[in-house]
């Protein structure tokens, strides 16, 4: 486990949230106006900081149960260590979490900050909890 001190909103929601200083209500709520880290699957015919792809393919795992765990990070450079057991995902997208919830399948489990001490694992029934707070989107 690696420990650091919070450096932004996000770090400093999930170190409230482990203090138990805030309900799972308010936590869920601040949380989806939130900006996280999620690593992608790099092209294979890049040219360098250049996305030609207008398809992300973000990196999902399989836990130990075979049920699939969306990865993300509440910084890019908290992804550094985890993404070198995957190939291929050495990039990644700064996105609200709002967003991210919208688009993640059903049955999907998110992980924020695998393998760090300030962690969070929201299983399928969690993600659904926290789509539900998200506000209708202005169409």
């Amino acid at each position: 486990m690696t420990t650091f001190v919070p450096r932004n909103d996000l770090e400093k929601l999930l170190t409230e949230m482990q203090d138990g200083g805030i309900d799972p209500e308010t936590f869920a709520r601040r949380l989806v106006d939130m900006e996280i880290f999620m690593p992608i699957q790099d092209e294979k015919h890049q040219i360098a900081g250049f996305q030609m792809s207008t398809k992300a393919q973000p990196l999902v795992v399989e836990d130990e149960d075979g049920n699939r765990v969306l990865i993300a990070f509440s910084a890019p450079e908290h992804a550094k260590g985890f993404v070198t057991d995957y190939p291929g995902y050495g990039g990644g997208l700064l996105v609200e979490v709002s967003w991210l919830l919208r688009r993640m399948g059903e049955n999907v489990s998110l992980s924020i900050n695998p393998g760090l001490d300030l962690g969070f694992d929201f299983d399928p029934d969690m993600v659904a909890m926290l789509a539900s707070v998200l506000p209708e989107e202005a169409q």
